[in-house]
């Protein structure tokens, strides 16, 4: 292990003033850091080159070695959200054929494989949080997809690809879940799925999808009248918001009723799809409505399916919807959808077992 980078890391977790660092300065005093103990010169532009031209555009840094980009990294300041330059980084990386592109803050450190198949989300393979992950697996993993030797050599890739395919991913996220469950009791916020999926991808470096949060609550989790009362007060929600979130998580779906009509399904998905489309042929000229309902972090409706996790295209138009959602989730958003035309959320019933 790297014993100079695992010094400067624990350095890192003490020093709170990162958190006021603006770009310039986490440049200077975190990225280009991290990169000379991993054996990249930063006064060399033939190793890293910086503001380096893509398409009339810069890319904050540039690994190379012998004429070859082999990364890109774009850096942000700490508070600036990540998410809305992941199409930034990915683009200039599949431009110029870059296999391996890293958006960081400093703090988070987010990893690509650009030239795989997918969204942005399905292209980040590992995020490093250096205030929430252990220093040894911090070190660790800077080595294995970041030192100057593994890049050159392709190790760098292989690891990435290696980590991208490997069943510990299941097992690391079913290990780091009640961490992060825990993490969330003693610091709430809303929206509870999808938070506890968010912080396991900061303790653990995976994103667990909806279905495996839901029942990790339905299975490990019960939420008694005191822990509700105290999530309550801490979300700022009324309490019967919270008793409603486990309403559908664990059960499957029969049918749905709409405005008398019974439509069988036989998941989830598929009734979210088929309300879509029971609005589409009943509201065509105003179907486009539907791009105005956004959750919290994403759209759930778009023209730009890179935008989504799970993105299914909708029958005749070029509008996408986003279907990596949570049973409560989805129905939530069913009953969104039927308002947005006019009906009401009465209208829509559910058949479980």
């Amino acid at each position: 292990m790297n014993e100079e980078l695992l010094r400067l890391i624990n350095d890192f977790r003490k020093d709170r003033r990162l958190l006021s660092l603006d770009e310039a300065a986490t440049k200077q005093a975190v990225v280009l850091r991290i990169l000379k103990i991993l054996g990249w010169d930063p006064f060399n532009v033939d190793e890293v080159y910086p503001e380096y031209s893509v398409g009339g555009r810069r890319v904050d840094y540039a690994l190379r070695h012998k004429g070859r980009n082999m990364v890109f990294i774009e850096v942000k300041k700490v508070n600036e959200d990540l998410e809305k330059h992941q199409e930034q980084l990915l683009n200039y990386s599949f431009q110029e054929g870059v296999k391996l592109g890293i958006l960081t803050n400093g703090i988070s450190w987010w990893f690509y494989l650009p030239l795989r198949e997918g969204s942005w989300e399905q292209r980040k393979f590992y995020t490093i949080e250096i205030y929430d992950q252990e220093s040894k697996e911090i070190t660790k993993k800077f080595e294995e997809f970041l030192s100057k030797e593994n890049v050159i050599s392709g190790k760098a890739i292989e690891n990435a690809e290696n980590l991208y395919k490997s069943k510990q991913r299941q097992h690391l996220i079913e290990e780091t879940l009640p961490k992060a469950w825990e993490k969330i009791i003693t610091e709430p916020d809303e929206r509870l799925v999808e938070l506890l999926a968010d912080t396991t991808e900061k303790l653990c470096g995976y994103k667990p999808d909806s279905e495996i949060v839901e029942q990790f609550l339905l299975t490990k989790v019960s939420i008694t009248q005191t822990e509700e009362k105290e999530i309550s007060t801490h979300m700022q929600l009324p309490s019967r918001q919270i008793s409603r979130l486990p309403s559908y998580i664990g059960k499957s779906i029969v049918a749905f009723t709409f405005k008398g009509t019974r439509y069988p399904v036989r998941s989830w998905k598929e009734m979210l799809i088929k309300i879509t489309n029971l609005m589409l042929y009943a509201h065509r000229e105003q179907f486009y409505k539907v791009l105005n309902l956004v959750g919290r972090k994403r759209p759930y409706f778009t023209r730009n399916p890179n935008e989504l996790r799970a993105p299914e295209r909708i029958n005749n138009t070029e509008i996408y919807v986003e279907t990596n959602l949570n049973a409560n989730s989805i129905v939530k958003l069913s009953k969104r959808i039927i308002e947005l035309f006019g009906y009401k959320e009465d209208d829509l019933s559910i058949e479980i077992r």
